[in-house]
């Protein structure tokens, strides 16, 4: 059986390996094209494409592209707006960039052999694009007051502080949980597809032997089911974790937006 975790090494294509540079503060490093930087490249230029075909092209009445892209986008602008409140449509195109950007990347991995959203440093360079949006938009709106998101209003003083370091380090933790929480699900889905169908292969194979092999067949068809039951699965996990990481991200800003009040 084919190791599960393989899918998810980051390999140079093939001609595109420009050997090693070196990079102040990191040092000497590989400078290369990979199957990491495809993958991306490809869910971004889809989304573009998709989003330019939506856009260009709107009709009175749409087609099934046009009504797709307008379910997306009422989608996103609804999250921000029930959220967020009447700002959120400010920061509607980045949650709807984030969703997107996301949402391809988790798609695309169903039909390439490689997945972006599988790798933790891109999962984590999203979540730390929105943290830093969060950080700045709370310093630019409230300056020094942004650090009255860390002292709730209504907090007796006898234990501001304990709540105080709670709400720094849920804080910091932000960043992490979107980032985990997206690599996780990806990993895990892709690993377990990968070891049902790897049964499929080889108890099909000792079937296909004979004898007592063809003992394999039921856990052949069992695996096959299996595998049909998680590629469901996995395109519902796809969209619903691109969906959690622009609400997350929607709730976040509006904690800094709406500092202190609710909309």
């Amino acid at each position: 059986m084919a190791d599960p975790i393989q899918q998810f090494t980051v390999t140079p294509l093939q001609g595109l390996d420009f050997g090693t540079v070196n990079l102040p503060l990191v040092g000497e490093t590989s400078l290369a094209f990979t199957n990491s930087h495809m993958a991306m490249t490809i869910a971004f230029v889809l989304v573009v494409g998709f989003l330019t075909l939506v856009t260009s092209n709107a009709k009175i009445v749409p087609g099934r592209l046009q009504a797709t892209g307008e379910q997306l986008f009422g989608l996103i602008d609804g999250v921000t707006d029930s959220i967020i409140g009447h700002e959120g449509r400010k920061y509607f195109p980045f949650i709807l960039t984030i969703f997107m950007l996301v949402l391809g990347m988790n798609l695309l991995g169903l039909f390439l052999t490689f997945t972006a959203t599988s790798q933790l440093a891109v999962t984590a360079t999203f979540a730390l694009i929105t943290i830093l949006l969060v950080i700045g938009i709370g310093f630019a709106k409230h300056g020094l007051g942004f650090f009255k998101l860390f002292a709730p209003s209504g907090i007796p003083l006898a234990v501001m502080f304990l709540v105080v370091p709670i709400e720094f380090v849920s804080f910091l933790l932000r960043p992490i949980t979107l980032a985990l929480r997206l690599f996780g699900n990806m990993l895990g889905g892709h690993i377990a597809l990968k070891i049902f169908a790897g049964f499929v292969v080889s108890m099909g194979g000792l079937a296909a032997a004979g004898g007592l092999g063809l003992l394999g067949l039921p856990v052949a068809a069992l695996s096959l089911g299996m595998v049909v039951g998680l590629t469901a699965l996995e395109f519902l996990v796809a969209f619903l974790q691109a969906f959690v990481f622009a609400v997350l991200a929607s709730i976040y800003l509006n904690d800094v937006v709406n500092l202190g009040h609710g909309h």
